[in-house]
């Protein structure tokens, strides 16, 4: 049976590193959605809310029911998509954190520009 090595064990400290920071971004991606759907949920009731009191189309078209499937369809829609993008916003910061340095340096070498081919002429501008 070959020996563990050091690097491949994991300490109880980190582990609870790992879950303070899972907490905190689970936290900070619920506060989030939130927002993001009190936003969207009066962004779009108000013009829905209007266009069927002044509107002749939408009020004869739109009953309370379609109202209400508008404004939760965008609401739920909000809800989601900043979920989405808060979590990987999150994932992809702590990722960086803890990146090793050679990995963190992203700045434009010049170099390697002059070494990328040019595109053909016909997809140059």
């Amino acid at each position: 049976m070959a020996k563990m090595s050091l690097t491949a064990t994991v300490t109880l400290g980190h582990l609870e590193n790992k879950l303070t920071l899972a907490k905190r971004c689970s936290r900070e991606a619920t506060f989030a959605r939130a927002k993001a759907t009190a936003i969207a949920m009066v962004a779009s009731a108000v013009p829905t809310l209007a266009s069927v009191r002044m509107l002749p189309w939408a009020k004869a078209n739109l009953n309370p029911t379609g109202q209400a499937l508008i404004i939760c369809t965008v609401a739920g829609m909000a809800y989601f998509i900043a979920a989405d993008k808060t979590i990987l916003s999150l994932a992809r910061r702590h990722s960086y954190e803890s990146a090793p340095d050679h990995l963190k340096d992203t700045s434009f070498h010049v170099a390697a520009a002059a070494a990328r081919p040019r595109p053909p002429a016909f997809l140059r501008p």
